[in-house]
């Protein structure tokens, strides 16, 4: 039997060093050949005209750089197959082997060169500002202390923060200049590309004519995967000679002046300082922890009382009230959280205009204030009828029988999952940072892609998360077992 597991347990290993290993080369150009097609990875989140979904042929692919990929793997005799993936993690999917390329405006920077290998630039951008119309700003040194808006992980956000403004990270192209127009942010940094497309073309914005820095797109291969560079580099220079890059780039409205600048090597630049982890990394855990637990205090001390009036409503009003809290928690229970911080947020800004940090408040209470009716409303039918029925008898009117008697019970009965919903908004909060909130697992993410360290981030996230629920648990189950023991019941 002892031999049998171990045979089993080799069998195994080897299986295990095998699809590694294959995951490994699984990139390389004789793989690609092999496999047939050219796996490149991309953010459709990013829009027109990096690569977007045709509007009329939905799951077919559109885009400057989807012709690019098209082009490249026909010059290797293969298919080009796109691979979703968060803009923001493209390098780390990169080198986990998710892909092939990652081929979606990956600019040519210090750091990226130290972690996997670039290919020459096929295309120069010029970060471009944009303000308010009639704003002053012209460059980034007034912006110092103001709120900017950029993506993440770009050479825009390194820009800002090293004229010290107020970085405020979104996840999509448009979001930035819709906040700049309602009046959130002062100005925002992004490329060109980016900026003529969804920000200059709005009237009440203005974009500054002169690039504030110009940089290079490139496509990324992983450290081990030189020969596969080497073939993409020699079908971009093939693409470039024969004018069919430009001619992409002419389709799609990108050729400009700055085309014509031969692209100067980055390789030459010193290697970046190897990033770790360091104490004001630790402080800026706890100010994101900070945040989360505030935001969670507050939602939930508005979603407790609100669950509990529908709850009531529910139960003993008439039918339009019992109608109408019915519809509320079936919405607010039958659509996403995302969607309703979305909606709250850039959905109804022309009517309520809310910072971010009420708008999650707002936007997670009115979602948990759902679940909690549903535990009140359980909590409530849970109480025995002869309870009022004695009230009633002993001449107190019917919220004076719910105050005194209904709702203490009911609020025992409901402790334990009350407990629990905390502890799920708590974590619920995560999604707050798509409205440009800086909590616990959002600083997390960006610690993470910056050190290429999943470990330390994620242990120290997790240990503040539990560190915030923890003692919450124990204090609920300490006021449970005193609420049990006043009303003469042994605890469990």
């Amino acid at each position: 039997m002892g031999s049998r597991c171990r045979s089993l347990l080799a069998a195994l290993a080897s299986a295990a060093a095998v699809l590694t290993t294959a995951g490994a080369a699984s990139a390389d150009l004789a793989g690609v050949k092999a496999r047939g097609e050219l796996r490149w990875g991309g953010d459709l989140q990013g829009g027109e005209p990096y690569v977007f979904e045709d509007e009329k042929n939905p799951g077919q692919l559109q885009g400057f750089e989807v012709e690019i990929a098209a082009a490249l793997a026909r010059a290797l005799g293969v298919q080009a197959k796109f691979v979703q993936n968060d803009w923001s993690n493209l390098v780390p999917a990169l080198e986990r082997g998710d892909f092939d390329l990652a081929l979606n405006g990956l600019e040519d920077t210090p750091e990226r060169r130290a972690r996997i290998l670039l290919s020459t630039p096929y295309y120069t951008y010029g970060e471009t500002l944009t303000v308010r119309r009639g704003a002053s700003y012209t460059e980034l040194a007034p912006l110092a202390g103001k709120r900017v808006g950029t993506l993440n992980q770009t050479v825009a956000s390194d820009l800002l923060r090293a004229a010290r403004a107020e970085v405020v990270l979104y996840e999509g192209q448009q979001e930035p200049y819709f906040d700049l127009v309602k009046g959130r942010t002062e100005a925002v940094l992004l490329d060109h590309v980016i900026a003529e497309r969804y920000g200059c073309v709005l009237p009440e914005l203005t974009c500054v004519a002169r690039d504030v820095a110009r940089g290079h797109y490139v496509i990324g291969v992983r450290k081990d995967d030189a020969q596969l560079l080497g073939a993409v580099n020699e079908s971009l220079a093939a693409l470039r000679e024969s004018g069919e890059l430009q001619r992409i780039l002419e389709r799609w409205k990108l050729w400009d002046e700055r085309q014509k600048t031969e692209a100067a090597p980055s390789a030459s630049e010193p290697p970046p300082t190897e990033r770790r982890f360091v104490a004001g990394h630790a402080l800026l855990f706890l100010q994101g922890a900070l945040v989360t637990l505030l935001v969670s205090l507050l939602s939930f001390a508005l979603a407790s009382p609100l669950g509990l009036a529908i709850a009531a409503l529910r139960l003993y009003s008439g039918r339009v009230g019992r109608a109408l809290a019915a519809a509320y928690v079936e919405l607010f229970r039958g659509t996403p959280l995302l969607l309703q911080l979305y909606v709250l947020y850039f959905g109804v800004a022309d009517v309520v205009r809310l910072g971010p940090i009420t708008a999650a408040v707002l936007g997670l209470a009115l979602n948990y204030g759902a679940y909690e009716a549903e535990v009140y409303r359980g909590a409530l039918l849970a109480v025995p009828a002869g309870q009022t029925e004695a009230a009633r008898a002993l001449g107190m009117s019917r919220w004076q029988s719910l105050r005194h008697v209904v709702f203490p019970q009911a609020l025992r009965t409901a402790l334990p999952a009350v407990t629990n919903d905390f502890v799920a908004l708590l974590k619920d909060s995560s999604l707050i940072s798509v409205i440009t909130v800086v909590e616990l697992t959002k600083r997390m993410t960006i610690l993470a892609v910056e050190l290429r360290d999943w470990i330390t981030p994620g242990l120290l996230c997790a240990g503040l998360y539990f560190a915030m629920s923890f003692p919450l648990a124990r204090l609920s189950r300490r006021i449970e077992l005193r609420l049990e023991a006043a009303s003469g019941r042994t605890a469990t």
